[in-house]
């Protein structure tokens, strides 16, 4: 199929049958069209030549890529086979083995039709569920839905995909029932809801559809690359610049949702803990009890206006969480707008006592929210240029006038940031040597190290890591933990290792008068000093704590494009030893001896474990009475559960320091102190 001929004459038919439908086109000559321009085609050239030449990756463009681009470009519009019938798929297989053969000539026709057929299916289904909202339904039949269509078939007729919207209709109606009592007004805010919906898929143009396919064609690499027209990436940075005096998150369109890009270290967001990287926002609301907006649909624009806000009002927002999908129900979070100032983004430190066999230790506690770097007043020779090593630095030396005891490093929700902080702030808890390992698209390994010496702290050191904490979040801890130098408390980390540069187009269309956009390009891959990349693997913890999340459905691991973990040979490097596994196996003893009795995690075990069975749980009644007592149920387990425990957040006794209580808000703060404490007591045993 590569042979030019043979691919002009498959282009003629392809381009006939576009035109005039085929004989399994299903209400083909119905479909208003939107239709691929010349200088998109000569973009998606630039952008397959681009991957082909400096992903990492090297992928061939054929059959079997062309298969897995079909399927995953379905999925970004139907997931959950909501719209399309069998019959459409039918009809669109004869595309699954041309995909790539229209790519290599700039042919963005196939691509151009899924979308024109899913949105003809798109606005059909729509407009039948506003109608369908109109229906009474019957509470009291004993029937269920399963919301969880991923692996469904795709409906064989029309009669049983109308029976599912049924279902599911009533579903979204008993939601809101076991909350509200206004029959009318719940059937007035779900059509409010589908008509923006409409409204969503009647303003797209050419770009977005073509953005979206690239982003397809580019994230079967790996799910780090991706495109970006200008005018998506000027919405996606006013995103990130204006709700900087709002929210404190960084903001993306993803179709029709709104989602987090990333969240910025110190502002409400953050602060929060409640919302997070991927989440999606579907619904604003002012103030405490406003009326709720539902933005599906909106452009990005629109959205961080209505998100942001003076300094110290409240927006409320309701949440697609990332890890349930986007069937689960919805989670309604309250933040206090702030304006972000990048001091609240520098680590902070705290002092906490704690008791261990009768003697008092001083735990100071280090918390760092992201990896920065001022690039250019580092440049410029200024002798104050802000970093994140710098900033721990000072706070290491204001520790170390206290006479603490022992330091904890809390790299929780993390992201990441400058890989140079990562290497230099690593150096300030070991003598000179390798940090990190870095594999480029040719082969070529460089070993990045620390020059410094120095070691800027000397006594234990555990490192706090969770699910979200990722990149040089991983390096840092990573190496910490290879060369026996502190202990690793919490869960495992996200497993992002690879390195990402932003490509601008224009060096590849230097002719046109237009600007072709961004490329955010995956070029090489982070290994640990032992040879382990940390792809999909992250960081382990010596001290595993409960979690709530599996690595296959949260994190790097769940993303099927993702590349693969490997290893390669270890660079030379001197172990410290202050970790041994006899110290290891004393503190894991400690550790699970308190998750088994102590009240704190004990309840935050019991929370855990009511996260995941909500979570896993896909089939739902669409009986009235039965969903009562379900939530009924729920509550009184709830509130059993904060009376034999105490409320998280409310003052719990634990150890007594001065004769005073301290408050436990944070079980994976209170575990990591007890563990450095644990660790002190055993080195005076």
């Amino acid at each position: 199929m590569k042979n030019k001929l043979m691919y002009l004459i498959l282009s003629i038919i392809l381009i006939i049958k576009t035109s005039y439908g085929g004989v399994n086109d299903p209400d083909h000559s119905t479909l208003e069209k939107i239709s691929p321009t010349e200088y998109q085609s000569q973009i998606s050239l630039v952008v397959l030549t681009i991957l082909e030449k400096y992903h990492y990756r090297k992928l061939d463009i054929n059959d079997s890529l062309s298969s897995v681009i079909f399927d995953r470009y379905l999925e970004d519009y139907d997931r959950n086979k909501f719209y399309f019938l069998k019959s459409d798929i039918d009809y669109l297989e004869k595309y699954r083995y041309q995909m790539d053969d229209a790519l290599l000539t700039g042919n963005l026709n196939p691509a151009f039709e899924i979308f024109n057929l899913f949105s003809n299916r798109f606005t059909q289904r729509n407009n039948n569920v506003i109608e369908l909202i109109d229906e009474d339904c019957d509470y009291s039949t004993n029937e269920s839905i399963n919301i969880n269509r991923e692996k469904a078939l795709w409906a064989a007729s029309e009669e049983e995909l109308q029976d599912f919207w049924r279902k599911y209709i009533k579903n979204e109606k008993l939601n809101r029932l076991l909350n509200e009592t206004d029959e009318e007004k719940i059937k007035e805010n779900l059509k409010k809801h589908y008509q923006n919906l409409l409204d969503w898929v009647e303003k797209l143009n050419s770009n977005d559809v073509f953005q979206l396919y690239m982003n397809t064609v580019s994230e079967t690499f790996d799910p780090h690359t991706n495109y970006m027209l200008p005018i998506n990436f000027d919405n996606f940075m006013i995103g990130m610049s204006q709700s900087l005096e709002g929210i404190g998150a960084r903001l993306m369109t993803d179709n029709e949702y709104t989602k987090v890009a990333d969240i910025i270290p110190g502002g409400p967001a953050f602060k929060s803990q409640k919302i997070v990287k991927d989440d999606r926002i579907i619904s604003v609301a002012q103030g405490i009890d406003g009326e709720w907006v539902d933005i599906i649909g909106w452009r990005i624009d629109e959205v961080v206006q209505i998100i942001r806000g003076p300094k110290d009002s409240i927006v409320r927002l309701k949440l697609l969480k990332a890890e349930n999908g986007l069937s689960a129900d919805p989670v309604e979070i309250t933040l206090v707008r702030d304006k972000i100032k990048i001091e609240e983004a520098a680590p902070t430190k705290e002092v906490m006592k704690i008791q261990r066999n009768n003697k008092e230790y001083q735990i100071g506690v280090i918390k760092i929210p992201s990896f920065y770097l001022d690039f250019e007043g580092a440049r410029n020779g200024d002798t104050d240029y802000k970093s994140t090593t710098r900033d721990v630095k000072r706070l290491l030396a204001e520790l170390n006038e206290e006479n603490i005891d022992g330091l904890l490093i809390d790299l929780r929700n993390n992201g990441g940031g400058s890989l140079a902080e990562a290497i230099e702030l690593t150096g300030l808890f070991i003598p000179d040597g390798p940090v990190v390992q870095i594999k480029n698209t040719t082969g070529k390994i460089e070993i990045q190290k620390d020059e410094d010496k120095n070691m800027y702290y000397e006594g234990p050191i555990g490192v706090l890591i969770n699910r979200f904490s990722a990149s040089a979040s991983e390096i840092f801890s990573g190496a910490i933990q290879d060369y026996k130098r502190g202990v690793i408390i919490g869960e495992q980390s996200y497993g992002k290792g690879t390195v990402q540069n932003l490509l601008d187009l224009e060096r590849f269309l230097t002719e046109s008068e237009e600007k072709p956009g961004q490329m955010k390009l995956t070029l090489a891959k982070f290994y640990r000093i032992t040879g382990s990349s940390t792809q999909h693997k992250g960081v382990t913890p010596d001290i595993e704590l409960p979690s709530r999340y599996k690595a296959e459905e949260f994190g790097e691991s769940s993303m099927p494009s993702a590349l693969p973990w490997d290893l390669i040979s270890s660079t030379k490097f001197q172990s410290l030893n202050f970790v041994n596994n006899v110290l290891l196996h004393d503190l894991e003893d400690k550790s699970a001896i308190r998750l088994m009795n102590e009240p704190y995690m004990l309840q935050f075990i019991s929370e855990v474990e009511d996260w995941k069975k909500l979570q896993n749980k896909n089939e739902y009644s669409l009986n009235l009475e039965i969903r009562k007592k379900e939530k009924e149920e729920a509550d009184k387990i709830r509130a059993d559960r904060e009376k034999m425990f105490g409320n998280l957040g409310v003052e719990t006794e634990v150890e007594e320091v001065d004769n005073e209580k301290r408050e436990i808000k944070d079980p994976y703060l209170e575990e990591g102190l007890n563990v450095i404490a644990d660790w002190l007591a055993f080195r005076i045993g």
